[in-house]
């Protein structure tokens, strides 16, 4: 089992935040696009090598993320129209997600079998992700599908503190 830790800056325009592991050592860095359509989320590795992309769909009713890794279209997270509570769908045909993702405590699966843990760690200055990695050839889609549901996240904390 792996831990890795993914602390988002606060305050961070673009949306740069890095994933380290147990020692505090810096494992990916996460760059966000600022100022452009459609905002991308860009997941390197420390050799500076693209290991995944998350990509909001512009001119979609309603909002709609895409998930690549490692230049492979993985995941989508789409919202469902709903007349009170915010609701997603999460497709993917190898991953699964179960627990409460809203709140950030769950788990990612992988044909029934528990491939990560994910938990939220409480009074961090900023959002601190905890995950538990059970299956290391999988930490690519892993990382991404985290940081993929955090964006979502603030997307949605977004449009409804502007409404």
């Amino acid at each position: 089992m792996k831990k890795l830790y993914i602390k988002q800056k606060v305050f961070s325009l673009g949306g740069h935040f890095s994933v380290k592991d147990e020692n505090q050592e810096d494992q990916y860095m996460i760059e966000g696009s600022f100022l452009s359509i459609p905002k991308v989320f860009t997941i390197k590795d420390l050799n500076d090598q693209v290991i995944g992309t998350i990509t909001k769909k512009i001119f979609s009713f309603l909002p709609k993320f895409f998930i690549a890794v490692d230049g492979k279209e993985e995941m989508v997270i789409e919202k469902q129209l709903t007349f009170f509570k915010a609701k997603y769908r999460i497709e993917s045909e190898q991953l699964e997600i179960q627990g409460d993702w809203w709140d950030k405590h769950f788990e990612i699966l992988r044909n029934g079998e528990r491939i990560a843990a994910v938990n939220e760690k409480w009074f961090t200055w900023g959002d601190t992700f905890e995950v538990e990695i059970y299956e290391q050839a999988l930490e690519h889609a892993i990382i991404l599908v985290v940081i993929a549901i955090d964006f979502v996240k603030q997307e949605e904390a977004a449009s409804s503190s502007s409404s």
